[in-house]
């Protein structure tokens, strides 16, 4: 409070009557004020989010930070104006910590909204229904109730919604017994099941569905729970400015289609490949691509490309064989056509350095063809596209999306009008005619998928051209 002094001068009083009515004017027009937690997000330049390192919230992909919640949380930043900077947490009981000692802006991990959670945590609107699930590997008893856990060992992440639950199941279920683990992820407690070394634990459908594509003997047992929802997290202050910016922007997320964007991205091919599909493709991992990785990464260094990218290009298209034929007369590992092999400079498409060398090439131009606007990983799997059914084809899907008010930018867009140039009443209309949409579609939902299993691979053995013996589990008998 500013005080006057009877003692003061006439030129104090004076200067100190006109900060005092400059003050009231201000507090008036509301700008001496504390400034809002939005207003202190902008004023710094970032949000700040928490979340957790794994394969349905927040990692490092080949371009760079990836996740489902990493580009949601991210795209908020966005409409913000200001930088994502992401904070991990080993647990999560840190990670709602973190939120409720107001740390952090936000929580954006894949958290179920609980009633114990909603009495300390403000929650935003749901973005994904999931459930919770209990799995196993198989061979060993499949559980169908809860009663069937009982004298098996069950691993559960420490301070989760299932922890909680079983929890609260004890008093019905005296024998039941389960071990919190702190400082692991569910990935990690899924894939201890996968190699035998628990017999079952509990995680969300999605998390489940991700590593069933790599890890094929899991099981799902039965539902632990109902529909739970995911949602992000915010401290219960008072000042809930943080918290209305991200409502807005959820809504509009989801009405602009952009949450389905990104929802297909990390999940829309995940079931495209089954159980049979997945286990041929990793004993080929074993037995055919040691004699080509070597050309897969030369020719990827060479045109600035992924190698397991183009690797799983070349699985679709001949499964690794470099003396593949098809009746249409295309040939070899990638499968050139003769055109586009003299156009790459290929004499022999049955040669496996040249057509790997040969498709790479074909492919990194396909790519800086794809206009500059179309951001990654849009912008790659439209040039796969354009790799299966040609560019021209491409654009007139493009071209179709945009009459139909779809953004032709966006993949998930462009691949709902793909089938339209099947039928004739679109494909009269475009300047390449007819082509099979649906094929092309199908096609780079598998690529999708045999790279994601590439990079799991890899990542699993990060020294070896290829393991003498296949890891436990990678490669199971038929028995």
């Amino acid at each position: 409070m500013l005080i006057i002094t009877r003692h003061a001068s006439t030129g104090t009083r004076i200067l100190a009557l006109l900060v005092l009515l400059v003050i009231i004017g201000l507090m008036g027009l509301g700008l001496y004020e504390d400034r809002s937690e939005l207003d202190a997000v902008r004023e710094r330049g970032e949000l700040v989010v928490v979340s957790r390192n794994n394969p349905t919230t927040w990692y490092e992909g080949p371009h760079g930070p990836a996740g489902f919640e990493y580009d949601l949380a991210r795209a908020f930043a966005d409409s913000l104006g200001v930088r994502l900077r992401m904070v991990k947490a080993e647990s999560v009981g840190e990670l709602i910590g973190m939120v409720q000692n107001h740390t952090v802006d936000m929580a954006a991990a894949g958290l179920t909204v609980t009633e114990s959670r909603k009495r300390v945590l403000r929650f935003g609107p749901s973005y994904l229904t999931v459930r919770e699930q209990v799995v196993y590997r198989k061979g060993t008893p499949r559980p169908r109730r809860i009663q069937d856990l009982i004298g098996h060992s069950l691993e559960v992440l420490d301070d989760s919604s299932e922890a909680e639950r079983l929890g609260e199941l004890l008093h019905r279920y005296p024998k039941l017994k389960f071990t919190e683990v702190p400082e692991v992820d569910r990935q990690e407690l899924i894939e201890r099941v996968w190699k035998g070394e628990i017999d079952y634990t509990i995680a969300n459908s999605n998390e489940i569905a991700l590593a069933r594509r790599f890890m094929t003997e899991l099981r799902v047992g039965f539902d632990f729970s109902p529909d739970k929802e995911l949602a992000w997290a915010f401290p219960k202050t008072k000042d809930d400015s943080v918290y209305l910016a991200a409502r807005q922007f959820l809504e509009e997320a989801r009405k602009s289609g952009l949450l389905h964007q990104i929802h297909e991205r990390y999940y829309g091919h995940v079931r495209q490949i089954n159980y049979v599909g997945t286990r041929i493709f990793l004993r080929h991992i074993h037995k055919r691509l040691p004699k080509f990785r070597g050309l897969f990464e030369q020719a990827a260094e060479r045109y600035n490309l992924d190698w397991r990218l183009l690797a799983a290009i070349s699985y679709q298209e001949s499964q690794w064989l470099p003396r593949a034929v098809s009746p249409t007369g295309v040939k070899g590992l990638m499968m050139l056509t003769l055109p586009t092999a003299r156009q790459m400079g290929v004499d022999n498409r049955l040669d496996p350095e040249q057509s790997i060398q040969g498709g790479a090439r074909y492919f990194a131009r396909l790519k800086q063809r794809v206009p500059k606007e179309i951001p990654e990983p849009d912008r790659t799997w439209m040039a796969i596209a354009a790799y299966n059914i040609g560019f021209g084809h491409l654009m007139d899907a493009r071209d179709i999306t945009a009459l139909q008010d779809g953004n032709p930018n966006r993949w998930v867009d462009v691949q709902k009008r793909l089938p339209l140039l099947m039928r004739k009443k679109f494909y009269r209309r475009t300047r390449h005619g007819y082509a099979r949409g649906s094929e092309a579609v199908k096609y780079v939902q598998n690529i999708r998928s045999y790279y994601d299993i590439l990079v799991w691979y890899t990542t699993q053995n990060p020294k070896q051209n290829a393991p003498e013996e296949p890891r436990f589990g990678v490669l199971p008998s038929d028995s």
